[in-house]
């Protein structure tokens, strides 16, 4: 026990690395909790049962991340709570059509109701933005530009809708209808490009600084000398 509570003690000292969120590409929605249409366009179709897929891309930096879960947001018109089941995603270097580096099908726990896309001057609640959360195994991604595609399933005939980011500013995300070529997002009413909200978490994959080898070191070195005097009492 006594061991066990030194490795533990250890690899607090040495700051061991714990998930934190390494991107997020939002924001979801405003401060007043409401995410507000800038064109005619509540959401766009990004239901795994139609082969519909949304894509954004992001940039890896920092000697490289571990990645260990994946956060999205969308919405199911009426839905009166949490209706998502999976997560259909992958990601890509080398551009849209690049090779896939990570994919998977991914169960979906509720990570809560973030607010509400509505027209402006609404504060209607019939399209209720949820964060889905994907626990994902683990992968590595080294330094560079990739692209997340995704698609959501859930217990609703309307949806899963995807929202574009709730500061209506301009981008390249993408969509692929019915399995057909990826193409721009543009918002129907104003002609204007989008941005998608997503999170990607898990730890850096930085090489620990010198005085963290140290410390460990020092533990390891600890731990040894403990065991090797409980071999010669025993």
């Amino acid at each position: 026990m006594k061991k066990r509570l030194l490795v533990l003690s250890v690899a607090a000292a040495c700051g061991m690395a714990q998930a934190a969120e390494l991107y997020n590409n939002g924001p979801v929605v405003g401060a007043d909790g409401f995410s507000v249409v800038a064109g005619t366009t509540y959401g766009f179709g990004a239901q795994t049962t139609a082969n519909n897929r949304v894509a954004d891309d992001f940039t890896v930096t920092g000697g490289g991340w571990n990645v260990q879960s994946l956060d999205f947001f969308a919405y199911q018109t009426g839905a009166t709570g949490f209706t998502f089941q999976q997560a259909s995603w992958s990601i890509l270097s080398g551009g849209i059509n690049g090779t896939v580096v990570a994919s998977g099908t991914t169960d979906v726990s509720n990570g809560g109701l973030m607010g509400y896309r509505v027209l402006a001057g609404s504060t209607g609640t019939t399209r209720g933005i949820y964060k889905a959360h994907a626990d994902v195994t683990d992968f590595s991604l080294s330094d560079g530009q990739y692209w997340l595609v995704w698609s959501l399933s859930g217990t609703l005939a309307s949806g899963p809708w995807q929202p574009p980011t709730s500061d209506a500013r301009t981008g390249n995300a993408m969509q692929s209808s019915a399995g057909a070529a990826f193409a721009g997002l543009v918002d129907a009413g104003n002609g204007q490009t989008v941005e998608l909200p997503f999170v990607i978490n898990g730890i850096t994959a930085a090489v620990p600084e010198p005085s963290s080898y140290a410390l460990m070191l020092a533990g390891g070195l600890v731990v040894g000398a403990i065991a090797r005097r409980r071999r010669q009492q025993g």
